[in-house]
């Protein structure tokens, strides 16, 4: 069994829509502290009502660098998380030079997401690191894994939700096993049901942005009122399979 608060926990709340207005995001950050999820990812100009609203409380606020093409200069992207961290943000999650990785620029790419963190690191933030995975081949998102662990990333994660496909389990699982235990992995772009974070949890997600908030906290405090919040029948036996397996290589 799995709890509503342990789901709740997993949510990055996710208000990065450019149509969205002030009011808009009020109402986001109030949604977010009533269900206690991890954090409100919202655009960078909102990073001061963002941190204004959740301070003295569980959900932290975070922002986006680089969003949502990668291909901002190393400066300006440093500049942005100096000023996101600055208004108060706790995360980033920064879009990897998409172009460069294509390119096999794995070192300005690596030295890249090494700057964010020191600067992250250094305030005491954590970085996330968006991979864009839509646009890459298996072989790529395995070498982008690598380059971020190296590079000291806190997350790596799979979609700006901007691309051409979102979040997939077996993008989730393939980054999972990619990196080592202490870099964990988000799952985002088009997770919009409880059982689309119940399968992201299972394939190793332990993060999952989100818009869909609302109905996803509603749906899993039913089944847990019911008594049936759990992982999906297929998805549990993958997960006993893992843990039969670290158990033997443990």
């Amino acid at each position: 069994m799995i709890t509503s608060r342990e789901i709740a926990k997993m949510l990055d709340h996710s208000t990065l829509q450019p149509t969205l207005t002030e009011k808009d995001i009020i109402a986001g950050c109030e949604l977010a502290l009533r269900h206690d999820v991890a954090t409100v990812c919202a655009r960078p100009g909102d990073m001061p009502t963002v941190a204004r609203l959740l301070r003295g409380s569980s959900v932290l606020p975070c922002t986006v660098i680089g969003f949502p093409h990668g291909s901002n200069h190393t400066s300006v992207k440093i500049f942005e998380s100096e000023r996101a961290l600055d208004d108060g943000c706790r995360e980033l999650d920064m879009v990897l030079n998409i172009g460069r990785l294509l390119s096999g620029d794995l070192a300005y790419v690596q030295d890249e997401i090494g700057k964010i963190a020191h600067v992250a690191h250094t305030r005491g933030a954590l970085l996330k690191v968006i991979l864009e995975t839509c646009y890459l081949s298996d072989e790529l998102k395995i070498a982008a894994c690598k380059l971020c662990e190296a590079a000291r990333a806190d997350f790596v994660k799979t979609s700006t939700g901007y691309g051409t496909a979102g979040a997939t389990v077996h993008d989730v699982a393939l980054m999972r096993r990619t990196v080592s235990p202490h870099v964990r992995v988000k799952a985002s772009g088009g997770i919009r049901t409880l059982d689309a974070v119940l399968s992201a949890r299972v394939a190793g997600a332990a993060r999952c942005g989100v818009s869909a908030t609302k109905a996803i906290m509603e749906e899993a405090l039913l089944r847990e009122s019911e008594g049936r919040l759990s992982l999906p029948e297929k998805l549990e036996e993958m997960q006993e399979k893992k843990k039969k397996t670290r158990a033997v290589l443990e």
